[in-house]
């Protein structure tokens, strides 16, 4: 059994420094039905902050499987009017939005991957309008971890189901930077300034591009737009709402220029993508588009993914993560981004934030295109950093400064 006042403290985390929902704010949960007693302490949590309402979205992956199975192609693809109604309702409210992940590792293994990426495309076409809003921080949103038998296993094969349970509340709890005792408010306060003084210096610094090497065999060069702006811990919202997107966070990340990556790129951890594992796998970029990729597991997840949209072939997002930051320092791959990204440099192969440049936010869509915005229905999150990456930052006059040594800010 997780600790009580760890696991009240998460919830509170979600809602407080999450969200940081307001008076009289509705709240929407969006939860796998596993994770129910910790979506009713975040419920409960909510309305003690003011939530006006708390509306429950429930998921269940074992019946989507079934859905996938059984299903035709062309009923995969329904997505009702009352599912794009329902989101709209929650918008036209000013709703905040917490994301509760509880992923069960590989359970679509055996899926068809074809429908998949069909269902996938759909649902994101329909509710391109809800994911243009929450990337565009238009509102209040965050993602939190709750453990669950199939992932515990997962990442503690070792152990029996409950202790193995117990195990991962404890890694998520360490990684939410939860004892059960300290004001969460004030550790992530602590937390935040860290991570917006490594913004600081990366913003002074106005780089063209970064390089990035180590002894996996990445060798690639990144560029950046113009006018970027590095991102790392809480962020503002439109509205003026400041509040947490991730929980847990250790990343500073910033917006590529999309035709300027080139090079070859390895990833360090497995990918959890469309339920299935991907392992030992690279990309290779010229002029920003991967020309060449191969995985040894999950390759066709990877054909998936890369025939999202073109935007898929491109990337959105390149992520700074000390080598030596909690997550890593555990030890254990969680075939979860929400984790897997805070322990290692990453890379997003599509949709870029608008956040990430200035006036981003205020921008539309065609006008962040033509300044090297990347456009696309995906955004997938892989890992290739490792302890010993080296990364040097290419200043605006052709200079160089050393950024990353052995997997950790040089400066």
């Amino acid at each position: 059994m997780p600790n009580i006042n760890q696991l009240n403290q998460l919830a509170e985390l979600a809602v407080s420094v999450g969200v940081n929902v307001q008076k009289d704010q509705m709240v929407v949960v969006r939860a796998p039905i596993d994770s129910r007693d910790f979506v009713r302490r975040i419920t409960e949590q909510a309305y003690k902050k003011g939530a006006s309402k708390v509306l429950v979205l429930w998921s269940d992956d074992e019946i989507s499987k079934l859905n996938y199975t059984y299903q035709s192609d062309d009923v995969l693809q329904e997505i009702p009017d009352y599912v794009k109604a329902q989101y709209q309702y929650a918008l036209d409210q000013g709703a905040c939005f917490i994301s509760v992940s509880s992923p069960n590792p590989g359970i679509f293994k055996d899926v068809d991957g074809k429908k998949l990426q069909l269902s996938q495309l759909a649902s994101s076409k329909a509710l391109k309008f809800f994911r243009e809003f929450m990337m565009g921080n238009k509102t209040q949103w965050t993602i939190v971890a709750a453990s669950n038998a199939p992932w515990a296993k997962q990442v503690f094969p070792e152990l029996e189901e409950e202790a193995a349970i117990e195990a991962l509340w404890e890694l998520i709890f360490k990684a939410s930077h939860v004892d059960g005792k300290t004001p969460v408010q004030d550790v992530w306060d602590k937390h935040n300034a860290r991570l917006a003084a490594h913004d600081d210096y990366l913003n002074g610094q106005n780089f063209s591009s970064l390089k990035f090497k180590n002894g996996l065999g990445t060798d690639l060069e990144v560029g950046l737009v113009p006018d970027h702006i590095w991102v790392g811990g809480g962020e503002h919202a439109t509205t003026g709402v400041y509040f947490n997107p991730n929980i847990p966070t250790e990343e500073n990340f910033t917006m590529p220029d999309k035709y300027r990556v080139n090079g070859k790129v390895v990833a360090s951890k497995p990918l959890n993508y469309q339920g299935k594992i991907i392992k030992d796998f690279y990309f290779v970029f010229k002029d920003g588009q991967v020309i060449e990729y191969d995985a040894k597991d999950g390759k066709d997840a990877l054909d998936n993914l890369l025939a999202t949209d073109e935007g898929s072939k491109y990337i959105g997002e390149i992520a700074l993560v000390e080598h030596a930051s909690p997550i890593s320092q555990m030890k254990r791959i969680l075939f979860s981004t929400l984790f897997d990204e805070n322990a290692s440099c990453h890379i997003a192969l599509g949709r870029a934030y608008p956040m990430n440049i200035k006036g981003g936010l205020t921008s539309t869509i065609e006008d962040l295109v033509k300044r090297g915005y990347n456009e696309s229905q995906s955004h997938v999150d892989f890992m290739f950093g490792t302890e010993d990456l080296s990364i040097i930052g290419v200043k605006q006059d052709g200079s160089e400064v050393v950024v990353f040594k052995d997997g950790a800010y040089a400066y």
